[in-house]
């Protein structure tokens, strides 16, 4: 194995698997350092996204739908069905299946593409020409050699002080992808992406979930409307009971149960559980990767400093995904992935950061992309806004799925879409079309006067779209 290499990329998750791929495209000698194991121990591609995060969250979310469907909504179709049973080791059984195959077929695109993989913990001892990174692996070490890095470590759960995840009982987004039963009694802590999405798939299941948030806003980060929507439908119809401004004290595991204290609306309360979920957000993974020892630069958050082109103060040194500034999303780690080999291949790698979309793949799914209301008001920008129900919509209503909406804003004077909102059916793949027409600078008329199959769910971006002008078709 040759030492020294054109590209070193630290990480193999969706930003750094991705940004190894395209360097290799591009001609550059890479080699992709990884420390990942999976359950079993073995070595595994993929990072957190394909192997304990977006992926295996999503199959179970697909998984406990379709078990709720059956229970509950299939009859209304006139489709009978009796004695339905749920086998949670063949549904943890399929999700493991699909997080192998895509993990495996990472390491078939490293093999196609000749790039070199190693497992082991990568940090950098020595810059230069040639920056020297320290690879430590189960049966010792070994040094290699790049002319440039790519820092792609990804994040970590963040944890709470004097509560100990053991993903057994008391569990973070690792462990609560494997309960081995529903449990009676649900608590998760944070509700956030993680805790929505986790707590809605074992709810579904059969669980009696208890969301307890520290905040005293539901997913502030999302459109006012569209949260105080959202937090109405969670726990009228899906039956989540979410408990806002609480304030975590303690934490005991009894022999049968796990009993949290907390704060909430002035009083000290109680509350037991069969198993817990800690999902208080990630922090980015920066820790023991020689970054000093070369002078690149994090902040107090933990963060790597870089450009808007992805780069650190040290040249030839990059970072992408979770470990710099913007969302902590796959989607956006990749993308930056792909930016940055292409920059140290001479070409203009670019990440539009105002566009990228974000989805809660709760149901119904939540996704955004661009400037919510409350963003636009308070920098005093002059908009207008259109919004479609999706209880009008002809193919919503065949779906069976009706509630949520889709809102549009644009800019009061050019029309420019500002930001598009959807808590509804498939909001995961609608928004696809609003992050396309802000990339082009479309504006709402353009949307308006493009024709949207019928009955489709799209029709709701048209309407909207329709709506910024007061002149809904449909309504």
């Amino acid at each position: 194995m040759a030492n020294n290499f054109d590209v070193a990329v630290i990480g193999a998750g969706p930003g750094g698997y991705v940004a190894a791929i395209r360097a290799a495209q591009l001609g550059l000698n890479t080699v992709c350092i990884d420390e990942f194991k999976s359950a079993d121990g073995k070595p595994s591609l993929g990072g957190t996204c394909l192997n304990v995060g977006c992926i295996p969250s999503k199959a179970l979310l697909e998984s406990s739908e379709n078990y709720e469907r059956a229970l509950h909504k299939f009859g209304d179709h006139g489709i009978e069905i009796k004695d339905v049973s749920l086998d949670v080791a063949t549904m943890l059984g399929r999700k493991d299946k699909i997080v192998q195959q895509f993990t495996g077929g990472i390491s078939l695109l490293f093999k196609k593409n000749k790039i070199t993989s190693i497992h082991g913990h990568g940090r950098l001892t020595g810059a230069g020409d040639v920056f020297q990174i320290e690879v430590t692996k189960d049966n010792g070490s070994q040094t290699i050699g790049a002319k440039h890095v790519i820092i792609a470590t990804g994040s970590l759960p963040r944890q709470i002080e004097g509560v100990a995840v053991d993903n057994v009982r008391i569990c973070d987004n690792t462990g609560a992808l494997s309960l081995n039963e529903v449990p009676g009694k649900l608590g998760v802590i944070g509700a956030g992406v993680i805790g929505l999405e986790m707590g809605s798939v074992w709810r579904r299941l059969g669980s009696e979930v208890t969301v307890l948030e520290a905040l005293p806003d539901f997913l502030a980060a999302a459109d006012d409307a569209i949260s105080r929507e959202a937090l109405r439908i969670f726990t009228k119809s899906v039956g989540l009971d979410i408990k806002l401004g609480c304030k975590i004290q303690n934490v005991k595991a009894g022999k049968k149960s796990l009993s949290v204290e907390f704060e909430h609306e002035g009083e000290l309360r109680k509350m037991e559980f069969d198993r817990l979920v800690v999902a208080v957000g990630r922090v980015p993974n920066t820790e023991n990767l020689g970054l000093d020892a070369v002078g690149v630069k994090v902040d107090e958050r933990g963060f790597v400093e870089v450009d808007e082109r992805n780069r650190t103060g040290v040249p030839n040194i990059y970072a992408i995904g979770d470990v710099v500034r913007g969302p902590m999303l796959a989607h956006k780690s990749s993308e930056e992935g792909v930016a940055v080999a292409e920059t140290i291949a001479g070409q203009h790698g670019h990440v539009n950061l105002d566009t990228i979309p974000w989805v809660i793949y709760t149901s119904p799914e939540i996704a955004w992309v661009g400037k919510t209301e409350q963003q636009l008001k308070a920098e005093g920008r002059a908009y207008r806004s259109g919004q479609f129900p999706f209880i009008v919509s002809g193919r919503a209503r065949a779906l069976g799925e009706t509630a949520g909406f889709l809102k549009m804003l644009a800019d009061a004077d050019s029309d420019r879409i500002l930001g598009v909102h959807i808590l509804g059916p498939f909001a995961s793949e609608l928004i696809a079309e609003a992050v396309v027409a802000m990339e082009f600078g479309a504006t709402a008329e353009d949307i308006a006067r493009i024709v949207h199959a019928h009955p489709s769910l799209s029709e709701a971006m048209h309407e909207a779209a329709l709506g910024v002008d007061d002149r809904f078709l449909s309504l």
